[in-house]
Protein backbone atom coordinates (compact mmCIF):
# COMPACT_ATOMS: atom_id res chain seq x y z
CA UNK A 1 0.00 0.00 0.00
CA UNK A 2 1.26 3.03 -0.90
CA UNK A 3 0.87 6.60 1.32
CA UNK A 4 -1.89 8.29 -1.07
CA UNK A 5 -4.20 4.79 -0.49
CA UNK A 6 -3.61 4.52 3.14
CA UNK A 7 -4.68 8.80 3.75
CA UNK A 8 -8.00 7.48 1.50
CA UNK A 9 -8.19 4.63 3.14
CA UNK A 10 -7.93 5.99 6.88
CA UNK A 11 -11.23 6.10 8.47
CA UNK A 12 -12.13 6.94 12.47
CA UNK A 13 -12.61 3.32 13.98
CA UNK A 14 -15.07 3.46 17.35
CA UNK A 15 -15.30 -0.06 17.47
CA UNK A 16 -11.92 -2.49 17.98
CA UNK A 17 -11.96 -6.50 18.07
CA UNK A 18 -10.80 -8.38 21.16
CA UNK A 19 -7.66 -9.00 20.18
CA UNK A 20 -3.91 -8.24 20.94
CA UNK A 21 -1.94 -6.27 18.41
CA UNK A 22 1.41 -8.10 17.14
CA UNK A 23 4.63 -6.40 18.67
CA UNK A 24 5.98 -6.37 15.50
CA UNK A 25 2.83 -4.75 14.01
CA UNK A 26 3.03 -1.98 17.72
CA UNK A 27 6.87 -1.57 17.16
CA UNK A 28 6.28 -0.12 13.31
CA UNK A 29 3.38 1.83 14.27
CA UNK A 30 5.45 3.29 17.04
CA UNK A 31 8.61 3.89 15.31
CA UNK A 32 7.11 5.72 11.94
CA UNK A 33 6.03 8.52 15.08
CA UNK A 34 9.44 8.57 16.28
CA UNK A 35 10.35 8.79 12.59
CA UNK A 36 8.58 12.01 12.24
CA UNK A 37 9.91 15.23 11.17
CA UNK A 38 9.75 18.33 14.78
CA UNK A 39 10.66 21.93 14.67
CA UNK A 40 14.09 22.12 15.08
CA UNK A 41 14.88 18.04 15.59
CA UNK A 42 13.54 19.19 19.13
CA UNK A 43 11.12 15.51 18.89
CA UNK A 44 9.10 17.52 21.43
CA UNK A 45 7.13 14.74 22.62
CA UNK A 46 6.86 11.49 24.31
CA UNK A 47 3.91 8.80 24.53
CA UNK A 48 2.39 6.85 27.17
CA UNK A 49 1.41 3.61 25.17
CA UNK A 50 -1.35 1.92 27.49
CA UNK A 51 -2.09 -1.99 27.70
CA UNK A 52 -3.19 -2.64 30.75
CA UNK A 53 -7.18 -2.57 30.41
CA UNK A 54 -7.85 -1.20 33.77
CA UNK A 55 -5.86 2.09 32.52
CA UNK A 56 -7.57 1.93 29.23
CA UNK A 57 -11.21 1.63 31.00
CA UNK A 58 -10.21 4.56 33.06
CA UNK A 59 -8.74 6.61 29.61
CA UNK A 60 -12.22 5.88 28.15
CA UNK A 61 -13.93 7.73 31.30
CA UNK A 62 -11.28 10.40 30.98
CA UNK A 63 -12.01 11.23 27.55
CA UNK A 64 -16.17 12.21 28.34
CA UNK A 65 -17.22 8.68 29.04
CA UNK A 66 -16.50 7.42 25.28
CA UNK A 67 -16.12 3.92 26.42
CA UNK A 68 -15.24 2.16 22.86
CA UNK A 69 -11.67 3.70 23.93
CA UNK A 70 -11.31 1.32 26.17
CA UNK A 71 -11.87 -1.93 23.37
CA UNK A 72 -8.95 -1.26 21.82
CA UNK A 73 -5.64 -3.30 22.91
CA UNK A 74 -3.29 -0.19 22.79
CA UNK A 75 -3.78 3.75 23.59
CA UNK A 76 -1.42 5.76 22.91
CA UNK A 77 -1.33 9.05 24.79
CA UNK A 78 0.84 11.90 22.72
CA UNK A 79 2.11 14.46 24.54
CA UNK A 80 4.46 17.68 24.00
CA UNK A 81 7.30 17.62 26.63
CA UNK A 82 8.75 20.93 25.88
CA UNK A 83 5.43 23.13 26.32
CA UNK A 84 6.61 26.39 25.74
CA UNK A 85 8.91 25.96 22.59
CA UNK A 86 7.24 28.44 20.11
CA UNK A 87 8.12 28.78 16.60
CA UNK A 88 9.20 32.36 14.96
CA UNK A 89 5.48 32.45 13.82
CA UNK A 90 4.52 32.55 17.22
CA UNK A 91 3.22 29.07 17.60
CA UNK A 92 3.75 26.29 19.78
CA UNK A 93 5.44 23.58 18.35
CA UNK A 94 4.48 20.99 20.73
CA UNK A 95 1.21 20.48 19.32
CA UNK A 96 2.19 20.79 15.70
CA UNK A 97 4.75 18.33 16.36
CA UNK A 98 3.25 15.54 18.06
CA UNK A 99 0.31 15.72 15.77
CA UNK A 100 2.60 15.84 12.79
CA UNK A 101 4.30 12.42 14.64
CA UNK A 102 0.70 10.41 15.50
CA UNK A 103 -0.45 11.01 11.97
CA UNK A 104 2.70 9.59 10.65
CA UNK A 105 1.12 6.43 13.27
CA UNK A 106 -1.79 6.47 11.74
CA UNK A 107 -1.05 5.54 8.09
CA UNK A 108 1.48 3.00 9.14
CA UNK A 109 -1.33 1.82 11.58
CA UNK A 110 -3.78 1.56 7.92
CA UNK A 111 -0.54 0.12 6.68
CA UNK A 112 -0.89 -2.64 9.00
CA UNK A 113 -5.04 -3.27 8.87
CA UNK A 114 -5.09 -1.61 12.21
CA UNK A 115 -7.95 1.26 13.10
CA UNK A 116 -7.49 4.58 14.93
CA UNK A 117 -9.31 7.39 15.79
CA UNK A 118 -7.93 10.76 17.05
CA UNK A 119 -9.48 11.72 20.40
CA UNK A 120 -8.95 15.72 21.45
CA UNK A 121 -11.97 15.74 23.67
CA UNK A 122 -10.43 14.53 26.89
CA UNK A 123 -10.35 15.64 30.51
CA UNK A 124 -6.23 16.74 30.51
CA UNK A 125 -6.07 16.40 34.26
CA UNK A 126 -8.15 13.22 34.66
CA UNK A 127 -5.64 11.49 31.96
CA UNK A 128 -2.57 12.88 33.69
CA UNK A 129 -3.65 11.46 36.93
CA UNK A 130 -4.73 8.12 35.94
CA UNK A 131 -1.06 8.09 33.83
CA UNK A 132 1.15 9.91 36.33
CA UNK A 133 2.11 12.08 34.04
CA UNK A 134 3.51 15.16 35.41
CA UNK A 135 1.28 18.90 35.49
CA UNK A 136 4.09 20.66 33.67
CA UNK A 137 3.50 18.13 29.85
CA UNK A 138 0.91 18.61 27.85
CA UNK A 139 -1.45 15.70 26.70
CA UNK A 140 -2.29 16.76 22.65
CA UNK A 141 -4.00 13.68 21.85
CA UNK A 142 -5.16 10.28 22.57
CA UNK A 143 -5.29 7.47 19.62
CA UNK A 144 -6.98 4.18 20.52
CA UNK A 145 -5.14 1.51 18.11
CA UNK A 146 -6.69 -1.98 17.47
CA UNK A 147 -8.16 -4.60 14.84
CA UNK A 148 -11.40 -2.71 13.88
CA UNK A 149 -14.90 -4.85 14.69
CA UNK A 150 -16.65 -1.63 12.80
CA UNK A 151 -16.56 -0.10 9.40
CA UNK A 152 -15.72 3.44 9.49
CA UNK A 153 -17.85 5.76 7.43
CA UNK A 154 -16.28 7.86 5.40
CA UNK A 155 -17.00 11.52 6.00
CA UNK A 156 -16.83 13.93 3.32
CA UNK A 157 -14.64 16.73 2.39
CA UNK A 158 -14.92 20.16 0.55
CA UNK A 159 -14.24 20.21 -2.81
CA UNK A 160 -10.72 20.92 -4.12
CA UNK A 161 -11.39 24.69 -4.88
CA UNK A 162 -12.89 25.11 -1.96
CA UNK A 163 -9.65 24.45 -0.14
CA UNK A 164 -6.94 25.88 -2.31
CA UNK A 165 -6.29 29.25 -3.82
CA UNK A 166 -3.49 29.91 -6.08
CA UNK A 167 -1.09 32.94 -5.23
CA UNK A 168 -3.21 35.08 -3.00
CA UNK A 169 -6.53 34.81 -1.11
CA UNK A 170 -9.40 35.37 -3.04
Amino acid sequence: MNVFEAIKKRKSIRGYLDKPIEEEKLKRVLEAGRLAPSAKNAQDWKYVVVKDPKLRKELAKACHNQMFIAEAPVVIVGCAIIPDFKLSCGQLAGPIDVTISMDHMTLVAVEEGLGTCWIGAFEEEKVKKVLGIPDWVRIIEILPLGYPAVEGSFRGRRNFEEVFVWDEWK
